[in-house]
């Protein structure tokens, strides 16, 4: 696949077929989230698929109620992970472990929508409650939950800025 038309055709998906993605298409998605560049090749970051039911519902629940988190066959958590970032100080914290779990989680949409599922970004939700919910150490800091399966629908393309709004040269 062609990866601009797939950065163009790529849409957020919240809604989902009851259908489960076979252990070839989790490999993948595994494969393109350890394979993504990290700050200094530190890959401060760690991820949690989620296919438990209950575990699905507590998390949509802790995500202000975005109950079609539960609805997905795979949600995935990404977390920072201060105790490999704390390298670069706090930057490495507060930035860089962060760029780190944005840059896994693109390249993994990408596979994902490549293999005909779909997937959203969810940002809204309590931190706390997920971090109790998975009982994760001090160091791991959820900053993403993923919704991931095959689409029951497929959204119109949003409005895009122009280039000249996105883009200055100098």
């Amino acid at each position: 696949m062609e990866i601009l038309k797939a950065v163009k055709e790529r849409r957020s998906i919240r809604d989902f077929q009851k259908k489960e993605i076979p252990d070839g298409i989790i490999d993948k998605l595994i494969e393109a989230l350890i394979w993504a560049p990290s700050a200094g090749n530190l890959q401060s970051r760690k991820f949690y698929f989620i296919r438990d039911e209950k575990f699905k519902k507590r998390i949509a629940a802790a995500a202000l109620n975005q109950n079609f988190i539960a609805e997905a066959p795979l949600v995935i958590i990404g977390c920072t992970d201060s105790r490999i970032s704390y390298k670069y100080g706090d930057r490495g914290v507060d930035l860089y472990s962060i760029q780190d779990v944005a840059c896994s989680i693109m390249g993994m949409m990408l596979v994902a929508f490549e293999n005909g599922l779909g997937s959203t970004w969810v940002g809204a939700f309590h931190e706390n409650e997920v971090s109790k919910i998975l009982n994760l150490p001090y160091n791991l800091r959820p900053v993403v939950i993923v919704p991931v399966g095959y689409p029951s629908k497929i959204p119109y393309p949003p409005q895009r800025v122009s280039k000249q709004e996105a883009v200055e040269f100098r």
